[in-house]
């Protein structure tokens, strides 16, 4: 489901609580206006106990043929649920809808959970970034796919 501008502060939330690379809401909101970002949101059937409805959120860009996937984040409580899976297959829909032929990321060096979550579906680690990530400093290593061969099923 495509994202909307009152679903921010939960994605701003989400972003924070997931440990993810600090956009803020300002920059999500400049995002919702470019033609060439895809972002997606994963919503609960019911709001929680707090009221919150969202579980996770994907934010990419298309440049040329190149999908670029900037943040994907899932809340604590939703994991291991096919949230994050589901989030990567429809960013990569949209993505081939508008012509992109490969997919580019970065991750932490130490999320081997959403490290092996893109190896289980075809992106293979080709480079790595030093001191990409700040607060704190971390590499981030550069995984990329050619979408026809990533296994989304």
């Amino acid at each position: 489901m495509r994202t909307t501008v009152h679903d921010l502060v939960e994605v701003v939330e989400i972003e924070e609580t997931c440990g993810l690379s600090r956009w803020g809401w300002e920059s999500y909101s400049d995002e919702l206006n470019r033609p060439e970002s895809i972002m997606l949101v994963a919503r609960r059937p019911h709001p929680d106990e707090t009221g919150r409805s969202l579980s996770g959120f994907v934010a990419a860009r298309v440049n040329a043929d190149e999908l670029h996937i900037n943040n994907i984040g899932v809340r604590c409580g939703d994991r291991r649920q096919g949230i994050g899976t589901a989030l990567l297959k429809s960013a990569i829909e949209c993505g081939r809808a508008l012509g992109t032929r490969s997919a580019i990321l970065e991750v932490r060096a130490g999320n081997e959970s959403a490290q092996s979550l893109y190896l289980s579906h075809g992106f293979a680690v080709v480079g790595r970034r030093r001191n990409y990530y700040q607060g704190p400093a971390e590499d981030a290593l550069v995984m990329s796919a050619l979408l026809a061969d990533l296994r989304l099923d």
